[in-house]
């Protein structure tokens, strides 16, 4: 499915995995043959098939980060696109080069979603370049260390660092990625340097655009209450913080409206968010 934004195009890539629809998507800027993220490895073929579709002839990828869902195809993508340039941060190029142990963590860690999104492959260190002129960095770390957003005109493309969005019936669904390692001062600030670039179209990777710049601001408080949450809720079953965040976290309400599958697929993701705020408390900071 390609989605038509104006100056962007968002390109679906969902995976043949119980509710990975709607899930991941690569952002096209139309005029500058720029996409961002590629996805994982296992759809670059079908990014492919749309980019052609469309005409684009891809001379920049910005990868927001190097997770394989956003990037663990820009390998296989290079193979296809070998002129393309590639704007990383610098902490994630050396994983790029040589993604062994980040396949390996990532086998760890995800498992059976980890074999859906594809071994990664080397990338030549260089392809690494600085991004094209009318493309701003905004460092946004947080979810990960090395996650940058990136700016273009009033399009702000923020990754992971503003949340998984859907749109469910015209309301907004959104929820924190907090997955460990989860560092709530980072993300917070993160949040603050986006807020002060002023009104913006947030872009989504998960997925989709909010002409809403409030949003921001709204994720934040959202935060903050996740963290209350969890805190309050320490050493109890995860299940009653769930409950609970459902029954007081308006931004997570449209969650009952979702597809089942979707639902299944959302509810894996709320858990891992709250064991990333459950280790970070678990740190010596619940007085933070």
């Amino acid at each position: 499915m390609i989605i038509e934004y104006g100056d962007l195009y968002l390109v679906e890539l969902p995976l043949k995995l119980k509710g990975y629809k709607k899930f991941i998507g690569s952002w096209v800027i139309k005029d500058l043959n720029v996409i961002v993220d590629v996805g994982p490895a296992s759809t670059v073929k079908s990014l492919k098939r749309a980019l052609d579709s469309l005409g684009i002839k891809v001379e920049y990828v910005l990868l927001t980060h190097i997770h394989l869902d956003h990037a663990g195809g820009i390998g296989h993508f290079l193979r296809l696109y070998p002129k393309a340039k590639v704007v990383v941060h610098e902490r994630g190029v050396r994983h790029l080069v040589n993604p062994e142990k980040l396949w390996k963590a990532s086998k760890r860690v995800l498992g059976e979603l980890a074999l859906a999104y594809g071994k990664p492959l080397p990338i030549p260190e260089e392809s690494i370049t600085k991004p094209p002129g009318r493309i701003e960095v905004v460092e946004t770390p947080g979810h990960a260390s090395h996650h940058q957003s990136y700016l273009f005109g009033e399009y702000l493309f923020t990754g992971d660092s503003a949340g998984v969005y859907l749109e469910v019936e015209e309301e907004v669904y959104l929820r924190p990625a907090t997955p460990p390692r989860f560092i709530k001062e980072l993300y917070v600030e993160s949040l603050e340097k986006m807020l002060s670039l002023g009104s913006r179209e947030i872009c989504f990777a998960h997925f989709g655009m909010l002409e809403d710049p409030k949003i921001l601001e709204r994720h934040k408080e959202q935060v903050e209450l996740w963290v209350d949450v969890v805190r309050r809720n320490m050493g109890k079953d995860i299940n009653s913080i769930i409950e609970e965040l459902l029954e007081e976290d308006k931004l997570l309400k449209p969650y009952e409206k979702l597809e089942e599958d979707i639902k299944f697929r959302e509810m894996q993701g709320i858990v891992n968010s709250i064991k990333g705020i459950m280790e970070y408390l678990g740190e010596g900071n619940e007085d933070r």
